[in-house]
This record gives C-alpha cells, structure tokens and sequence, in this order.
C-alpha cells in the first residue's frame, strides 16, 4: 500500500511541524501523541494526522497554554466519545 511511503521518521515529522526532535520525543513521552506506526526495530512513524497535532500542541503552548493543560485536554478527548 501507498500508505507507508507518507509515514514520517520522528526527526522529519519534528521538522515540518517546527519543533525540536527533543520536544516531540517528550510528548510522546507524556502521552500527547503517538505514532502512526513504530517499525520492528523501534522507528516512530507519523502520517500527517500527526503532524497537524505537533502543529496543534505547539501552537497551542506558544499561545500561552502550559503543556500540562494541553495533555489533559487531548486526555478528556480520549475519554469522550
């Protein structure tokens, strides 16, 4: 399927969404976000879903919301519905 070729590696998907590869390793840590895809070999993978919520979280926290608060908003997210 085509669908492996638009997964982004964890450095690429950090790039386009103009964060550091560091800060989105931490919100994967936190449980923000998760990849698309982690590869046998433990590569994380992102499709574009993912990229936007980078975008989504960081444009978020440069608005002045605190990361904390963005992790429980996209946590009640998850339990609704």
């Amino acid at each position: 399927m085509s669908k492996k070729s638009k997964l982004t590696p964890i450095g690429a998907a950090a790039k386009k969404a103009g964060i550091s590869r560091q800060s989105l390793q931490y919100y994967l840590m936190v449980g923000m976000l998760e990849p698309a895809e982690v590869t046998p070999t433990g590569r994380r993978l992102f499709d574009e879903k993912g990229i936007e919520r980078i975008k989504l979280i960081k444009k978020l926290n440069d608005s002045g919301y605190p990361l904390r608060d963005i992790r429980e908003l996209f946590l009640e997210g998850r339990t609704e519905g």
